[in-house]
């Protein structure tokens, strides 16, 4: 039981949780509201819980709260929310859907928002808000819509100096509006406005725009490139690519790729030859599975 644990300084309710409420209301307990600075939400319906502004309000320590695929951020969660006297240090926003406006929630969360995922039908919603009140994102994950390019954009150009991961999602793009000459000015331009150096980037996409991107982002360094083939198809042989931009130019420290080498799709882990010639630029190549970030594990670190 949380009452008996002294100096707790971490908790995380999961979905095996059905109802968290009187595990929620014991952290008011002085072993809990003096020593508590991190609640962690994983997979959690709001619905009938309605005691939010209260244990926020009792937390003296409180520096991140993370909310992690949850459900029911509806109204009722937005005004318990908005009755939170102290800062609300929402540290993570990471969404599956979205319920309702969540414009009041990412205004009084502000700076302190530094881990953010946009479901694709969730985008013209809530960039716009992001753009205006959250400058310190570090962790990106985001799926291109043709309907929203421009604003998607500006928001990694606003972001960037903060910006460590990004995962993106550019299949879409090209599923929906399938001009060649619109897809080359779509990848070009996010090429160009990348960070000089990110920790992370995950980039699901189409192999015949693979050389776009690439040649396009030359001036960003990338610790751990994760790519993945939108589309199975083995149209496409991407090694030369790889290759030519990334290898040659010793632009990433870890790589791993899932798509269509030598006319088959495999994991460039796999080919163990090739692993060795990339391994003489100093390029560690890995699993892409096991690349692939934890949105849970990335935030419990």
């Amino acid at each position: 039981m949380i009452k008996l644990q002294e100096n707790l300084k971490k908790i995380t309710f999961g979905y095996d949780y059905s109802t968290p409420l009187s595990l929620l209301l014991s952290l008011k307990n002085p072993n809990c509201s003096n020593t508590l600075n991190t609640i962690i939400f994983y997979s959690i319906d709001f619905r009938n819980i309605n005691i939010l502004s209260e244990l926020f309000n009792h937390l003296n320590v409180l520096e991140s709260i993370h909310i992690v695929y949850c459900y029911f951020l509806d109204s009722k969660f937005i005004q318990q929310i908005n009755n939170v006297t102290k800062p609300f240090k929402l540290k993570s926003l990471i969404l599956n859907h979205i319920d309702e406006l969540l414009d009041p929630l990412i205004q009084k969360s502000g700076n302190y928002l530094e881990n953010f995922r946009i479901p694709k039908f969730g985008l013209q919603q809530l960039l716009q808000p992001i753009k205006l009140y959250c400058s310190n994102i570090k962790f990106l994950s985001i799926q291109l819509h043709y309907k929203n390019i421009n604003l998607i954009f500006d928001l990694i150009k606003n972001i960037k100096q903060n910006l460590d991961y990004l995962i993106i999602d550019s299949s879409i793009i090209f599923q929906v509006f399938g001009d060649i000459k619109f897809n080359s000015t779509v990848l070009q331009n996010l090429g160009q406005i990348l960070p000089l150096k990110l920790e992370y980037l995950n980039l699901i996409i189409n192999e015949s725009d693979l050389e776009i991107f690439l040649k396009n982002s030359q001036n960003t360094f990338i610790k751990k490139l994760a790519i993945r083939n939108a589309k199975d198809d083995g149209s496409q042989d991407i090694l030369p690519y790889i290759k030519e931009y990334i290898m040659k130019k010793k632009r990433v420290k870890y790589l791993a790729i899932s798509g269509i080498f030598h006319e088959k799709s495999v994991d460039l882990f796999s080919l163990k030859d090739e692993v060795k010639e990339f391994q003489l630029y100093d390029i560690q190549v890995l699993n892409y599975n096991d690349s692939v970030i934890d949105v849970y594990d990335f935030i419990i670190k």
